[in-house]
């Protein structure tokens, strides 16, 4: 008699990890971590409160929206856990200065955060219950941990090639799965969670050129993933073995013509679970812009070092030509040709303009993206001389390559294996730096200096509603 194998259940054991996930597993240099980028993405969000695109986003949303149970960052308003889920959401992914994934590109905390702030006020609002700050640092662990797994099962950047908004794509399932937890679900309950999160699941890439949507399309996720939680915890069913399903499964249909064999990894989801830590490669940035630009940035830092006077307006004259080299991925991500005017979304993902910025200004950061720079004379004249080409015997997203040829004929020339917030990472330390340098400008000193000790003490909080009430209050542009 032959006994078939039984085949591999990669959504259901997917989801009996997240049922039974306890903070007790995690070894407490990533729960340090862990607390540390949390302290990032909330930087992000009181940045990227009141920057123009998220005022539009946040006054559409209050004229259509009853006033709710759930913290609008920066607003002093309240909305329905849903709708807070979105702007909050939209404002952590507001200027470019986010987390990202080195192997499966997302930006995690654009997606947890926001869901588990208002999943944790919709639970006090309707049930008296407290979120306490272990609760939140376990569930945001979670999340953490299954969006980069249900990215790497897609090829990672691989899908950045085929036009989808990666993160966008991935982070509805991570948002699932940390309210799931926050909820503590049960492996059932959690598969019908996935279920209905991974259907709503989308990103087009083409948002990248200069709309407003590429600011949203996170939130989109975090609040689908936020969606199918709430209706799980209401009996509603989603649809069971998602990932794995051969007609009409996520995994299938996300990698359709991706031209890869295989299509797609079912076996990425669950491997190293509890073993490896995927939260250890969540990159944090250092410089205001898509993360496929800072390998440039830091290949003509690295140039300026040698060459000092290839910095500022004197620069454009020294510059005949400026070359960048890049992976297939990253090329086809920010490797695309610009042309006057730009708007502030297609400059900080254009690797051309961000060069010339970091050419011309010698930073890239919020400052640097304001109207008048955008319109910059001597920025655009180094665009003109600047031009992108793939490697294409490269599908690394990191791996690459600046050369500047001067007028005088020398030709200075730089390359970076991995951009710097990846290897190396920025030390704890320099997050609490940035922390202290990016809400400077926007919130008052005292107030960030207890949103600053809460989120390093998350775990020792018996309620998140304190943090939530220092990050309310109203927070000022920094681009104004």
């Amino acid at each position: 008699m032959i006994v078939e194998a039984a085949k591999p259940h990669f959504t259901k054991d997917l989801c009996r990890w997240i049922s039974k996930f306890s903070l007790k597993q995690v070894p407490g240099d990533i729960q340090l971590r862990t607390k540390y980028i949390i302290l990032d993405g909330i930087a992000c969000g009181l940045v990227g409160a009141r920057l123009p695109w998220s005022s539009k986003a946040t006054e559409a949303l209050f004229a259509a929206e009853s006033p709710g149970s759930s913290t609008i960052i920066g607003w002093d308003r309240k909305l329905s856990p849903l709708a807070a889920a979105l702007l909050n959401s939209s404002f952590i992914q507001g200027f470019e200065l986010d987390d990202w994934h080195s192997e499966a590109p997302l930006h995690s905390n654009s997606l947890i955060l926001p869901t588990l702030f208002a999943l944790g006020q919709h639970l006090k609002a309707t049930k008296g219950q407290n979120t306490t700050g272990k609760e939140l640092l376990s569930a945001a662990l979670v999340g953490f941990e299954v969006g980069p797994r249900v990215g790497k099962a897609l090829w990672g950047t691989h899908i950045l090639s085929t036009g989808w908004h990666s993160g966008a794509v991935f982070g509805s399932a991570a948002s699932a799965a940390s309210a799931s937890s926050l909820l503590k679900f049960s492996a059932d309950e959690v598969e019908d969670a996935l279920g209905t999160a991974c259907t709503q699941a989308c990103g087009l890439m083409s948002a990248q050129f200069g709309s407003d949507a590429k600011r949203m399309q996170h939130g989109f996720a975090a609040r689908n993933g936020l969606l199918a939680t709430l209706l799980a915890q209401r009996g509603y069913s989603g649809i069971k073995d998602v990932f794995e399903l051969p007609y009409g499964g996520f995994l299938k249909q996300f990698s359709a013509g991706n031209g890869k064999t295989p299509a797609y990894l079912p076996e990425e989801l669950t491997k190293d679970l509890g073993e490896f830590w995927q939260t250890t490669n969540i990159c944090l940035k250092p410089y205001s812009s898509m993360a496929g630009t800072h390998p440039t940035v830091d290949c003509i830092r690295n140039i300026q070092k040698e060459c000092p006077e290839l910095e500022g307006s004197g620069a454009v004259r020294m510059i005949s030509k400026v070359r960048i080299i890049l992976g297939k991925a990253a090329f086809n991500h920010g490797g695309f040709d610009i042309h006057r005017p730009i708007a502030t979304t297609g400059a900080q993902m254009s690797n051309i303009f961000v060069a010339a910025t970091q050419i011309v200004h010698g930073s890239v950061l919020p400052a640097q993206f304001r109207q008048n720079m955008l319109e910059n004379d001597d920025v655009w004249a180094v665009v003109d001389k600047t031009a992108c080409e793939p490697a294409e015997a490269s599908e690394s997203f990191s791996a690459q390559t600046v050369e500047i040829t001067l007028t005088n004929g020398r030709v200075l020339k730089n390359s970076v294996e991995s951009a710097r917030g990846d290897n190396p990472p920025l030390a704890n330390e320099e997050l609490a730096e940035k922390y202290d340098e990016l809400v400077d400008d926007v919130i008052e000193k005292e107030r960030a200096e207890r949103i600053k000790a809460f989120v390093l003490s998350l775990d020792e909080q018996e309620n998140i509603e304190e943090l939530l009430e220092l990050l309310g209050p109203g927070t000022k542009n920094p681009i104004s």
